[in-house]
């Protein structure tokens, strides 16, 4: 049986304090968070985030740190044990999702394929 931590996607309480924030700024605090992969970028998949006012039909709702997050059922296969962070340095700032599915990813680290 797998743990949690694999069968779902998590998100740090800087990433989730961040979220909160943006979040503010749209003045919602009721959003979910959208976190999904498309085809595209220069390894095949891609990664994309944002707000939505209530999930779909197919996604999978997981509340962790107080953010409510919407995975569909195309993204969730691809994004099991991911974890997103937000990432400060002088090189700049913004959300990196690790993903211990990806054998295979691009220098921008948005782009990425699994086998």
């Amino acid at each position: 049986m797998e743990s949690v931590q694999q069968q779902t996607i998590t998100i740090t309480p800087k990433a989730a304090e961040k979220v909160a924030e943006f979040m503010k700024q749209e003045g919602n605090s009721g959003l979910y968070l959208r976190v999904y992969v498309s085809g595209g970028g220069c390894a095949g998949l891609s990664y994309g985030m944002g707000f939505e006012e209530k999930p779909d039909e197919d996604d999978k709702v997981i509340e962790q740190n107080g953010v409510k997050l919407l995975l569909d059922s195309y993204s969730q296969r691809y994004l099991k044990g991911a974890n997103i962070d937000y990432i400060e340095s002088l090189m700049g700032s913004g959300f990196k999702i690790n993903n211990p599915n990806v054998t295979k990813s691009c220098s921008c680290g948005h782009s990425f394929s699994t086998e």
